[in-house]
């Protein structure tokens, strides 16, 4: 167990040696990700939070973390790091840059462990392209409070393949997190937005995971997947048909009340991710010329839903 929380103080001289690592957004993946580098113990990690908590405590399935990371809640108060973590939601850049503009050095590398294609474009106007990692992410995790997360099952995570994938990979080699590096990453994020996209059913039900057992739901999953498959394609993604009924099946398979991240966030009357999830899907189509009709009508109705919880915060 490690308690090294300084409030906003910076860290004691004996730590600098140490790799150090800011993770900004810390909810289920930021939160999950940051117990287990600061259990390591091998690098100082920092919270960057909107509101400070007690401390982080993830069940996983083999072991329990219970850790105290520094955290810090205003950007005046960060520092250069070796390494950013951004786990922030997709639609959050402004107040991530916020984040960054403090915590990015002339060394610092910025990984981008989010959802949908379009890690570096995000960011390419506050960081350096070079300097930006895009993380295919995959960890099941649902936060049931502040600082209290349960991790399903052990998480792995993709990055393209090179010097700074190599390096991100390091990070976790005494983590229940398996981090790989790809030579294709394009379709490794596309194949992980084949999931995500299919996910808008339990959104739109308001049903967790195991709705994908019964079939008329699976059946429009198939149809999200499938406009996927053809969009990922055009930019380039190597996708096999075979991906739309493993891809249902993986929900089948998995627990019947899981929840994905959007859901959760529709429950909790949160903004959702709606758009690199589904909308990019019909973005990138009409670039390609490539029609999506289910997507868009999906898209639509999850930005409604999404219209509506705005308006009631």
């Amino acid at each position: 167990m490690i308690d090294d929380k300084r409030g906003d103080e910076a860290l004691p001289t004996d730590r600098q040696s140490r790799q150090t690592a800011a993770i900004v957004g810390p909810g289920s993946i930021g939160g999950t990700i940051a117990a287990w580098l600061a259990a390591s113990d091998a690098i100082s990690v920092t919270l960057c939070v909107r509101t400070p908590f007690d401390r982080l405590v993830v069940e996983t399935p083999t072991t329990r973390l219970d850790v105290a990371p520094r955290q810090i809640s205003r950007p005046d108060a960060a520092q250069p790091v070796d390494w950013v973590l951004i786990a922030t939601k997709t639609y959050d850049v402004a107040g991530t840059a916020a984040w960054l503009a403090q915590l990015v050095g002339r060394e610092t590398r910025v990984a981008v462990l989010q959802n949908g294609v379009e890690h570096v474009r995000r960011f390419a106007d506050h960081v350096p392209s070079d300097r930006l990692l895009p993380v295919m992410v995959d960890i099941p995790a649902e936060r049931d409070a502040p600082g209290r997360i349960r991790q399903r099952r052990r998480g792995t995570m993709e990055v393209p393949a090179g010097s700074a994938g190599h390096a991100f990979a390091a990070l976790f080699e005494r983590a229940e997190i398996d981090v790989s590096e790809s030579s294709d990453f394009v379709t490794a994020i596309w194949q992980k937005l084949c999931v995500n996209s299919a996910g808008a059913v339990s959104v739109l039900s308001n049903e967790p995971g195991g709705v994908a057992r019964r079939e008329p739901a699976a059946e429009i999953m198939r149809a999200l997947i499938r406009e996927c498959i053809a969009v990922g394609r055009a930019e380039g993604a190597v996708l096999d048909d075979s991906l739309i009924e493993s891809v249902v099946q993986r929900y089948r398979d998995a627990p019947a009340d899981s929840v994905n991240s959007m859901l959760a966030d529709r429950r909790a009357s949160r903004p959702m991710e709606w758009d690199a999830r589904n909308g990019v899907v019909g973005r990138l189509g009409k670039k390609h010329g490539i029609a999506t009709p289910v997507s868009d009508t999906v898209a639509g109705l999850l930005a409604t839903i999404d219209e509506s919880a705005r308006s009631k915060r």
